[in-house]
């Protein structure tokens, strides 16, 4: 614990210099030499502690975004995570891709709206979305109200550290390269299973295995092969820069036919899944 102000107390009256009187100032010079050093070193494990775990103060900001709630771009990070260094590997794009190669689009893709989802798998703010709303966002989709366009972020690897959230990515495109049910259902699962964000659970590789090990049909051999082998990992790299591109300031962020929805009540809650339903029929007219 280091020692206190009274430390130089016992030692003059307790422990005796062996050098006398001129000994005990020499020993208080070096007591607060030494007093000195400690304080230094507490200081520098703080800050370590501080900028390794304090990270809902000093990374993260929760706010409300156009009426709902969001989990905020850290804009101000100095490091660059996996997510959005350049890939040192080939770009391996899965099949099933749309656009650019960087959105994946669930749903009809000739439906007349288009639900535009922003997100992060890391997120928990979008799992919180998720939980609540997420199966009626999907039935919109598979009756052909709007299709669904996924934008997935990584950017909670710089502003907290790890790899959880570009790993998760990538592992998704292995899903998404067997079919874009694969994929829904494994994303799905990842917001079902979502570790805590602090702890970069998905930057572990026999924990996502271990999630898509819950969807029927997904592990399979090629499924596993990429996800060890990080075959698309530069794929996952390219769809999070594209993400930082979208002007998107937080997730999870929903648009339909670009107009930005309301997903939050004031108290910070989740719509129900009847009160977004209606939104989205309001909004459609």
């Amino acid at each position: 614990m280091g020692k206190t102000p009274n430390d130089s107390k016992s030692n003059k009256s307790g422990n005796p210099s062996k050098n006398g009187p001129r000994g005990n100032g020499a020993d208080q010079a070096r007591d607060r030499r030494q007093k000195m050093h400690e304080a230094r070193l507490r200081e520098q494990r703080a800050e370590t502690i501080r900028r390794r775990v304090v990270i809902g103060v000093s990374s993260l900001v929760v706010l409300a975004l156009a009426g709902g709630v969001a989990l905020a771009i850290n804009s101000g990070s100095s490091k660059s995570s996996s997510a959005s260094s350049s890939p040192s590997a080939p770009v391996v794009t899965p099949a099933n891709v749309s656009g650019d190669g960087t959105v994946i689009v669930y749903g009809n893709p000739n439906a007349q709206h288009t639900l535009q989802v922003y997100e992060d798998f890391r997120c928990p703010i979008c799992k919180k979305f998720e939980t609540t709303d997420g199966k009626a966002v999907q039935a919109l989709a598979d009756d052909g109200t709007y299709k669904i366009e996924y934008h997935i972020a990584a950017f909670l690897d710089d502003n907290l550290g790890g790899k959880g959230s570009v790993q998760a990515l990538a592992a998704a495109g292995a899903a998404l390269n067997q079919s874009v049910d694969d994929f829904k259902k494994f994303h799905d699962a990842l917001y079902a299973n979502q570790p805590s964000e602090e702890t970069d659970g998905y930057g572990n590789v026999n924990t996502l295995l271990s999630v898509a090990g819950q969807v029927p049909g997904l592990s399979t051999d090629a499924f596993t092969n990429a996800v060890k082998a990080n075959t698309y990992l530069p794929w996952a790299q390219k769809v999070a820069a594209k993400f930082n591109t979208s002007g998107v300031t937080g997730t999870p962020t929903l648009k339909l036919d670009g107009k930005q929805l309301t997903l939050f009540d004031n108290s910070g809650n989740p719509l129900t899944p009847d009160q977004y339903t209606a939104m989205i029929k309001q909004q459609i007219g």
